[in-house]
C-alpha cells in the first residue's frame, strides 16, 4: 500500500534494491511494473528502454539531471530517503518538478515518515510509501497538518503576502 493522490491506494510497482553482490551491470530485472535504481537504468538503458513498465528511483547523493532528455519515458520517478534527516531528496524532487519539468507520478521511498509527508508534497511529491512500520492511515493525515502555508513551492506558486487581499481576506 502507499498513499497516492491523498489516497491510500494498493502498489503495482516492485521497487528494485541491489544487494551487496550485485552489480548495476548484472542485475536482472524481472518483469512487469519496476522501478529500478538510476544507476541500474544507466547500464542497462539498451535493453530496458523498450519497456513501457518501468520508473527509475534516485538515492539522495544522485543527481536528476543524468534523466533530463529521458525524463519524458517514466510514468514514475521515486527519490530514495535513506534516513529521516537526510533532506536531499526534498532538493531533488523541486529540482524534477520545477527545473526539468517532470509531471508524473513522483514518489518518495525509504525513511518516510508522516511528519515529512506534508512538506515532500510541498516540493512536488504526489506518491509516498511510508515505512513499512508505520501505519499508513496515520501517515495519510500528515498531509493535512497545516492548512495554510506562507512560501511559495511546487503545490502553491504565489507566497502568502501576494495571495492577500487588502482588507485582510485570503
Amino acid at each position: 500500500m502507499i498513499i497516492k493522490n491523498k489516497t491510500i491506494v494498493d502498489d503495482d510497482w516492485i521497487v528494485l534494491r541491489l544487494k551487496k553482490n550485485d552489480t548495476p551491470e548484472g542485475v536482472a530485472v524481472p518483469q512487469g511494473k519496476v522501478i529500478v535504481p538510476l544507476k541500474v537504468w544507466q547500464a542497462q538503458r539498451d535493453a530496458l528502454q523498450q519497456r513501457a513498465d518501468l520508473g527509475v528511483w534516485l538515492a539522495s547523493d544522485e543527481r536528476a539531471e543524468g534523466l533530463q532528455h529521458e525524463i519524458a519515458k517514466f510514468t514514475v520517478i521515486a527519490v530514495d530517503f535513506p534516513r529521516f534527516n537526510d533532506g536531499r531528496g526534498y532538493s531533488i524532487a523541486h529540482h524534477l518538478r520545477a527545473r526539468l519539468g517532470y509531471r508524473g507520478e513522483l514518489r518518495a521511498i525509504g525513511d518516510v515518515l508522516r511528519d515529512q509527508l506534508f512538506y515532500m508534497q510541498r516540493v512536488g511529491f504526489d506518491a509516498f510509501a511510508p515505512r513499512a512500520d508505520k501505519d499508513i492511515s496515520e501517515a495519510l493525515k500528515g498531509l493535512s497538518d497545516f492548512s495554510i502555508t506562507y512560501q511559495a513551492s511546487a503545490d502553491e506558486k504565489l507566497p502568502l503576502f501576494r495571495r492577500m487581499q487588502r482588507g485582510g481576506g485570503l
